[in-house]
């Protein structure tokens, strides 16, 4: 419980009627979720307004509202705050009710397009394993030293994750690994954070059907990098043409990590196997279990970090030797039959090459790669001929299948997919349209010594279909299929 007047204490106010000297119980944007003695914030929303409920809110029990424009009719018991941008008040607000939890713990932010779950994951892991309770906000989950919540979204909203930081705080955690998504960014749900770095690691083709534009896309991510604060650092990958650009404004220590180009930590990959990686790292030989040249990359952001956080380099090191890898990214297993099957969460054109040339790279010549491939509903529908074409690229046989359909027919998205196809790409590739049927199939083609590549969901455990989450593994199906 706080005072109104506490939890309002650096907002950008316009009007406020009635006391702020009143007791807050809690903070929501919900009004559905509100309970008596709560404060509501009514935000404007991509399909709904805020401002829409407040009556609503005022019915639950709300004894403050906080909005952009005040309603036309007012009680003289509840206490109305005008501010210019709902979204950025509560941002503040929520920092202020939870004590700015952001300033007791070292919070690492990592964005990009691809890597941003192995990385935040991986870095939780390692410092986990070096002694401290750290935290997690990811994908696939959050975390609290051991304690497992899944995830709903990659970056939750900014009065829960200022709930979940206050609750690392107070259960001893000294570091927290986030993945900050482009949306999160854009919405205001990392404003007034204070991050102790952040991490950048790539850009391309996504999103665009929030962002618009590749412009904005780029431009949401520099605003991550833009708003540090001057002691924390900011870390690039030099080997994305977009990495210097993230750095251009900010007010952070820069740094900078790579392969191929020059770099303050400088990497080489020795050796590309099935089983994991040789690298060479400031000088020194490194195995290290994850596979692929994009994986290479995201160690060598994982050791950078590790060093600017003040790790030892042969403690940074030994540590990444011991890494495992990430659920659902490149999560590979041999059948019985001596199939080598694949789940990645690929999802981008991307994101799905990387792996693709990776298998490539690891064939021996004889091995026939199969690509289980779909896109989801809803979503940026330019992506999808472009996943159909980089899959029959660097595969002998694409079945093109659903992925998360949502309140799309999964046909209308499979015929955006078959776009991309040439007439000779157009013979090596089948349409199956259940997701089921379609690792069925390949597991059927599949002879010894086969790859076997399900792309697009990853560790997710459902498929989403009109609204309704069902349950729905890759892996656990293609293991089924396949032995």
């Amino acid at each position: 419980m706080k005072l109104l007047s506490e939890i309002l204490y650096k907002c950008e106010l316009i009007e406020i009627e009635g006391s702020t000297d009143i007791a807050i119980d809690g903070i929501t944007f919900d009004s559905r979720k509100v309970k008596e003695g709560d404060l509501f914030i009514a935000v404007r929303g991509l399909t709904s307004d805020g401002h829409d409920f407040i009556s609503q809110a005022l019915e639950n029990g709300a004894v403050a509202v906080v909005c952009e424009n005040l309603p036309s009719h007012r009680s003289e018991e509840v206490s109305f705050v005008k501010v210019a941008q709902s979204r950025k008040a509560m941002a503040r607000i929520a920092a202020n009710f939870y004590d700015n939890p952001s300033e007791r713990i070292k919070i690492i932010g990592v964005t990009g397009t691809n890597g941003k779950t192995t990385i935040a994951t991986l870095l939780h892991n390692l410092f986990n394993s070096l002694g401290y309770k750290t935290g997690l906000i990811s994908t696939i989950s959050n975390k609290i030293g051991e304690k497992e919540n899944t995830a709903l979204y990659t970056t939750p909203d900014v009065i829960a994750l200022n709930a979940l930081f206050a609750q690392m705080a107070e259960e001893g955690c000294s570091h927290c690994f986030m993945e900050v998504s482009s949306h999160a960014i854009h919405q205001e749900r990392v404003a007034d954070v204070k991050f102790a770095g952040g991490i950048f690691t790539n850009i391309t083709h996504d999103h665009l059907d929030y962002h618009h534009t590749f412009y904005d896309y780029i431009n949401a991510k520099k605003a991550f990098f833009d708003n540090l604060p001057r002691e924390s650092f900011a870390l690039t990958n030099n080997d994305d043409k977009n990495g210097q650009v993230m750095l251009q404004n900010t007010a952070a220590r820069k740094y900078s990590y790579g392969l191929k180009n020059m770099a303050d930590y400088h990497g080489k990959i020795i050796e590309n196997l099935i089983t994991g990686l040789v690298m060479q790292i400031v000088g020194r030989e490194v195995w290290c279990k994850l596979v692929g040249e994009f994986n290479a990359s995201n160690l060598m952001a994982i050791y950078a970090c590790c060093r600017l956080m003040g790790i030892e380099s042969d403690e940074a090191l030994t540590a990444l030797s011991s890494l495992n890898p990430v659920e659902g990214r490149f999560d590979y297993f041999i059948s019985k039959k001596k199939v080598l099957g694949i789940v990645d969460y690929a999802h981008t054109p991307d994101a799905l090459e990387n792996v693709l040339s990776t298998i490539q790279k690891l064939r021996k010549g004889t091995e026939t790669i199969i690509t289980v491939v779909g896109c989801g509903g809803n979503r940026d529908a330019a992506k999808r001929p472009l996943m159909a074409s980089i899959s029959a690229a660097y595969s002998d046989k694409v079945i093109i299948t659903s992925d998360n359909p949502r309140f799309e027919e999964p046909e209308a998205i499979i015929e955006d997919m078959k776009k991309g196809l040439d007439p000779v790409s157009t013979k090596k590739a089948v349409t199956v349209v259940n997701r089921r049927e379609a690792i069925k199939v390949a597991s059927a083609m599949a002879k010894e010594g086969d790859i076997i590549l399900v792309a697009g969901k990853g560790h997710e455990k459902y498929q989403e279909i009109k609204g309704v989450r069902h349950h729905f593994d890759d892996k656990e199906i293609l293991k089924e299929t396949l032995d």
